[in-house]
């Protein structure tokens, strides 16, 4: 395998950042503090609650219906992310950008594929759902919002 399928494969499991042997402790610490200024450290983040979904960011904790569940990292920033700007569309970019940081170098269809893994683990309700914008991104659909 070459570095760059592993590394692309570790940005679609959902790694925040991937750095090859040898590297600089410098460089690991400038991309620790970036990483903890991207998630605010000591913020809270309200959860957002719809009739059949709540996504608690802070504790990484979804509830769909009466089922709780833990996703991987991104998909539970993402579906945050998505859940908390309902009937907006937002691009694949706009999504990396905020989600995985401006930094990003990996594809950006790596976006779809979580989209896919979160669709896969809660389903759709009459509620809510996760809608593609064909050529352009993603909303979360919520009805009567």
């Amino acid at each position: 395998m070459t570095e760059s399928y592993d590394k692309l494969k570790s940005f679609e499991l959902g790694a925040d950042d991937y750095m090859v042997k040898p590297f600089d402790p410098k460089e690991l610490m400038a991309r620790i503090k970036a990483v903890m200024r991207r998630t605010k450290p000591g913020f809270a983040r309200e959860p957002v609650r719809l009739p059949d979904l709540t996504i608690d960011l802070d504790r990484y904790v979804v509830q769909c219906g009466e089922t709780e569940m833990t996703l991987p990292p991104k998909e539970m920033e993402l579906l945050h992310l998505l859940a908390s700007m309902p009937n907006r569309v937002l691009t694949r970019e706009q999504l990396i950008d905020r989600v995985w940081g401006y930094d990003f170098e990996g594809d950006p269809r790596t976006v779809d594929v979580h989209i896919k893994r979160i669709r896969e683990k809660i389903g759709t309700s009459d509620h809510c759902r996760i809608e593609t914008i064909r050529g352009v991104g993603y909303k979360f659909e919520v009805s009567g919002a």
